[in-house]
């Protein structure tokens, strides 16, 4: 039998439980055969806020909690005593950082000799990074075995980009815990009440950052040119909060905006929605990199309707409805025909939880890395 072989897996979105559930599930999937350390900060400012390490029960990932510096400016963090965290034998390192971020080259420089170096990215702008960002993807990507595109159209963009174009590289897609998002009326019903609306009202929902580039004012200009009754539930919080308590005060007992919801909660509120609405606007800087709300809402069996921004069409395919970005009067029609046309949303809730357990699991996503090590070991081997 081979023997054990040691994976460190490093990065900053592991403070959070549920990012941390790649490390989790790839130490249960590779049991006898894999032994996985995950480097996560002790605490971390996000950007609604800090973030102390959240908890996994009964982790299967060996967990090494690590300071950090400047987590306020995340281009330019840096993790405390980090040299003596990978100064264990490790036959790979995993970074889950930019490669273009301080973090990332501080990985390279720290890594063991020995060990294959891997980095992970949802970078889908072909963007010129200005120095000292580029001096960091450089040093990274001199130290990189091959790196992980979070997405289609991220291997797309970087797939010829030098310094990536010679290195192996392997599609792998973010996960969910399907165990906690999934289906739950009664769960839903419960946060309609606490709000106040009827177990049968039409909810237009919204998850994630109130920032223009997310199309907060696209979806408000659709509602209300909507024929359907509708009520609207925003989850999230940022700088558009004024702008949505002004629609909220427009609209008087149809919309609700909450904001703090911790991530363990989030399915709850999910399943209080009819329809998740995601439509984003791509800009000369930005373009929806994935869409992690689309697979918690999927897998819980609310239907998704997005925009065609960035990875988004890659992710939903046929388990939503895919509509153009800024154009607020055809999501009307759109959102009208979904909410009157219960067989529709029916069949897509279902394509969406079964989409979401086949692709998007974190079991299912930590064997797709595991599997992708294993080829990388074996060629260094061979060669």
């Amino acid at each position: 039998m081979p023997a054990e072989r040691h994976v460190i897996t490093i990065g900053h979105s592991y403070v959070v439980a549920e990012n941390r559930r790649l490390a989790h599930e790839m130490a249960l999937a590779g049991r006898g055969r894999w032994k996985v350390t995950a480097i996560a900060p002790s605490a971390f400012h996000a950007d609604l806020g800090p973030i102390a390490l959240e908890a996994i029960a009964n982790e299967a990932d060996t967990l090494v909690p690590l300071g950090v510096r400047w987590d306020r400016r995340p281009h330019f963090m840096t993790y405390r005593r980090l040299r003596r965290a990978l100064s264990a034998p490790a036959d790979l390192v995993h970074c889950w950082e930019e490669p273009y971020v301080r973090a990332a080259a501080q990985v390279a420089r720290l890594a063991p000799m020995s060990a294959r170096v891997i980095y992970a990215t949802f970078q889908n702008l072909p963007k010129r990074y200005p120095w000292p960002l580029s001096r960091y993807e450089r040093e990274s990507l001199a130290r990189a075995s091959g790196w992980i595109a979070f997405g289609h159209t991220a291997a797309r963009t970087l797939e010829q980009r030098a310094g990536y174009a010679s290195r192996p590289y392997r599609i792998v897609p973010p996960g969910v815990d399907v165990d906690r998002f999934r289906p739950n009326p009664a769960e839903g019903t419960r946060i309609r009440r606490e709000i106040g609306w009827t177990e049968s009202a039409a909810v237009v929902g919204f998850l994630g950052r109130f920032t223009p580039e997310k199309g907060i004012a696209d979806l408000c200009a659709a509602l209300e040119q909507m024929r359907a009754p509708w009520h609207a539930l925003f989850i999230g919080g940022g700088a558009l909060e004024p702008d949505l308590r002004r629609f909220a005060a427009a609209h008087l007992g149809r919309v609700h905006i909450a904001t703090g919801v911790r991530h363990s909660d989030v399915p709850a509120w999910l399943n209080a929605m009819t329809l998740l609405c995601a439509p984003s606007r791509t800009t000369t800087r930005w373009r929806e990199q994935f869409g992690r709300m689309l697979i918690e809402s999927m897998a819980c069996g609310v239907p998704v309707v997005a925009s065609d921004s960035g990875e988004m069409p890659e992710v939903v395919q046929d388990a939503g409805r895919i509509l153009p970005e800024r154009r607020p009067a055809a999501w009307a029609d759109a959102l009208d025909a979904l909410l009157d046309d219960a067989a529709a949303r029916q069949a897509l809730g279902r394509a969406g939880v079964d989409r979401a357990r086949a692709t998007f699991a974190w079991r299912v996503v930590a064997q797709q890395h595991l599997e992708f090590f294993e080829t990388m070991l074996e060629t260094s081997e061979r060669g």
